[in-house]
């Protein structure tokens, strides 16, 4: 079980399972996952491939549900709810980061982020959010003019912009070199830092855990076993 830590409850797991069914084949990605992510942390899911991050990323984002167990969101109850109330979690709730940047090549910086925004009642603006990643400059830049680690953090702007609770990152350094990666990590940081925002940032790459507050490592569906840092480092101290 879960440590206590500063701040209350956002989000909180239960006995989650998932198996998927090909056949008379089973595949078990989830055995019976506990686990609470409080207000204001960043948490590191650590893990092998194969071993069920992605696959509980999914679930707690909204985008899947498990077999059997309990998911909550505050006081909402996330596996009652209706499709409806499902993409308002998403929408309004949970910012995602993924691996690959998905940004639409026609539309600027800017406007890659104002689209997100649009969509709900609360939001940043666009071009703060950019600044908030250190892309204050490149506003009008088009996905084809930016690195990727400026892509990568455009989309973390995208994200971030419409105020979630929760941002769930899944390998969001996968595609990039190291000091591209620590841009990155220093970007999600300061999100996290400056708007309080609980991050759950999903990695293979062991050396990123020393920047969380927390470090679930998976293994075979399960947390194998949790710790927590005295200290959080920089991204630029990490040794990688």
């Amino acid at each position: 079980m879960n440590e206590p830590v500063e701040g209350s409850q956002v989000l909180q797991a239960r006995g989650l399972t998932k198996v998927y069914r090909t056949g008379d084949v089973e595949v078990h990605a989830l055995r019976g996952v506990d686990l609470d992510l409080y207000a204001g942390e960043l948490v590191v899911l650590l893990g092998p491939s194969g071993s069920g991050k992605s696959t509980l990323f999914n679930i707690l984002g909204g985008l899947d549900v498990p077999t059997a167990g309990e998911l909550r969101y505050k006081d909402h109850d996330l596996l009652r709810a209706d499709e409806a109330e499902l993409t308002r979690y998403r929408c309004e709730h949970v910012g995602f980061v993924f691996q690959f940047y998905n940004l639409i090549p026609a539309l600027t910086a800017w406007e890659n982020v104002s689209l997100v925004t649009e969509l709900v009642e609360r939001s940043m603006p666009p071009a703060d959010a950019l600044k908030l990643v250190g892309l204050g400059d490149r506003l009008d830049h088009f996905p084809s003019q930016l690195s990727g680690g400026e892509q990568q953090r455009v989309a973390i702007a995208r994200a971030v912009a419409k105020l979630p609770d929760l941002l769930l990152c899944d390998e969001p350094t996968g595609a990039l070199d190291v000091e591209t990666g620590r841009l990155v990590l220093d970007a999600l940081l300061r999100v996290n830092r400056e708007l309080g925002t609980t991050a759950a940032l999903i990695t293979h790459n062991a050396a990123i855990a020393a920047i969380a507050d927390r470090v679930l490592h998976f293994s075979q569906g399960r947390i194998a076993s949790i710790h927590r840092n005295e200290t959080r480092i920089t991204p630029h101290e990490l040794n990688w």
